[in-house]
């Protein structure tokens, strides 16, 4: 397999490629009855059985279309790490990309053997 442990916990994030957040917000929330989570400008997030949904618009033409696993882990850096170690290129290296009061989260987006866009994702508590 490898050097290094990789704990990937579980699914905890689903991207899904949309043409409207709003039209798509309303799809989901109204005729699917997912628990609406919060929004901020182009995205929309929701609860579907502890596995997050992200509504919006795909950032690049590639993406369109398709949808991004994302992976719990404790400890990106580490995770990253010892996936690069068994021969993961990544697309963009571990980054925290928000914060709140309760926690940074960290992303870090890779390729499957087939092209397929997947991501690591890391919920840091605050100190």
């Amino acid at each position: 397999m490898g050097p290094g442990p990789v704990a990937l916990e579980s699914v905890g994030q689903v991207s899904i490629a949309v043409k409207d957040v709003e039209r798509a917000r309303n799809f989901y929330r109204d005729t699917l009855g997912l628990r609406f989570l919060f929004e901020f400008p182009g995205m929309a997030f929701f609860d579907c059985g502890g596995v997050r949904l992200y509504l919006a618009v795909a950032n690049t033409p590639e993406l369109d279309r398709t949808s991004i696993v994302y992976y719990r882990v404790s400890d990106i850096q580490a995770t990253a790490a010892a996936l690069e170690a068994r021969g993961v290129t990544f697309l963009q290296p571990p980054a925290r990309v928000h914060e709140d009061v309760r926690h940074e989260l960290w992303l870090a987006f890779f390729q499957d053997s087939e092209g397929n866009t997947l991501a690591l994702m890391s919920e840091v508590p605050r100190a």
